[in-house]
């Protein structure tokens, strides 16, 4: 957590420092490079821990998919990380531009796959609800596994877009 609160105030000092640059129509680059050193110590740090977690999570999403689909496809939760050096010091003329920083971990994002596809692309209703709550199970099992104590999932209209067989193999969950 420390590391993501001093992650995210190094961005903020650095997207002020581009505003501020933009708004006196002034520019000092080396200024700008005191942010990358910080920018991408607290980031990789936080790029591993997501990236284990993720790996963690992958195969315990596609072991309750499975089930509830009853093994029809195959699913995974990707990492997309923009965390490189390169690409900070690349993005250095369109943060200029745009007044922020558009690299960095703040810009990563989780990829649902389905069959080597985004599901939000391919799959159906009842595929995209089977992937979600294969993915609060997944969750689910986590914080247990982590805490050491059960917790409580909600689910709100939990039979709505499944077939009678997806319906079947998650009441057996």
């Amino acid at each position: 957590l420390f590391d993501l609160i001093q992650y995210q105030k190094t961005i903020q000092q650095r997207n002020a420092l581009l505003k501020y640059f933009a708004k006196n129509r002034t520019w000092d680059k080396d200024s700008l490079e005191i942010y990358d050193d910080p920018i991408i110590r607290f980031g990789t740090k936080i790029f591993t821990k997501r990236k284990d977690f993720v790996q963690q999570l992958n195969p315990i999403v596609q072991n309750f998919y499975q089930i509830i689909s009853g093994g029809k496809e195959a699913v995974s939760v990707l990492y997309e990380s923009h965390l490189f050096e390169e690409l900070l010091k690349e993005s250095l003329e369109r943060d200029r531009m745009l007044t922020y920083t558009s690299k960095g971990i703040h810009k990563d994002d989780l990829l649902f796959e389905m069959d080597h596809v985004l599901i939000k692309k391919i799959g159906s209703q009842g595929q995209q609800k089977s992937f979600l709550i294969s993915l609060k199970l997944a969750q689910m099992s986590l914080v247990k596994e982590l805490t050491k104590k059960t917790p409580i999932l909600l689910l709100d209209d939990i039979f709505d877009k499944l077939d009678d067989t997806r319906v079947s193999q998650l009441i057996e969950l």
